[in-house]
């Protein structure tokens, strides 16, 4: 099995988000030692511009025609991405919310990747899924509490957001990890959430491909 871990946050051994991310390989490894992880950090990772002429060739996909010669230069690096998520066997985003929602970086990954007749095609009855079969886990880390019920529950745009487009790919089985609050209330509460959010990823770890 091989899974790929996005990391989304430039902190690294400050992050709270990859002190929970570190729980979830911890109970992985223990469930499946044999495991490949293959690490992406788009932080540092230097992604594919969408220039003009990556952009013509996403609608030529849209039209359902293969990219003309002319534009394949533009698009090789833009199909390295994609093929190198497609051939992970499951998913793992490391993401700290940045104004309601992700950091940018992640942003930029997501609109490499996701392209027409790649990670998704459109049909009679609406676009459709081509990544089917496949789980995902985001683990995050909010500085406020944005959990359902709560005030600010409606300024997650966040969870919402990387649901429908991993879900326009046709990745359904995803769970989220929120670490949270882990500024609005103090020190002692961000570490009380910490170790609540370190147990439950090293389930979802233990449990991932076989759960």
């Amino acid at each position: 099995m091989k899974l790929l871990h996005i990391i989304a946050t430039p902190r690294g051994q400050e992050s709270r988000t990859l002190k929970v991310t570190e729980a979830f390989f911890e109970g992985l490894e223990e469930n499946l030692p044999d495991c490949k992880v293959d690490t992406l950090d788009v932080t540092k990772e230097k992604l594919p511009e969408l220039t003009v002429k990556a952009v013509n060739g996403k609608y030529v996909l849209l039209g359902g025609k293969d990219l003309p010669d002319d534009l394949k230069p533009a698009w090789s690096d833009i199909i390295k991405h994609i093929e190198r998520f497609l051939s992970a066997d499951g998913y793992v985003i490391s993401s700290p919310m940045w104004n309601f929602s992700v950091p940018y970086y992640l942003k930029h990954y997501i609109d490499v990747i996701l392209q027409p007749k790649y990670l998704f095609k459109y049909t009679e009855k609406g676009p459709e899924g081509l990544v089917k079969n496949k789980k995902m886990v985001v683990i995050t880390s909010r500085g406020g509490d944005y959990s359902p019920g709560s005030p600010s529950h409606a300024y997650d745009f966040q969870e919402p957001y990387i649901r429908a487009v991993f879900g326009l790919a046709g990745i359904l089985d995803i769970t989220f990890i929120n670490s949270q609050p882990m500024d609005a209330l103090g020190p002692d509460v961000q570490k009380e959430k910490i170790k609540e959010s370190q147990k439950t990823a090293r389930k979802a770890g233990q449990s991932f491909f076989t759960g």
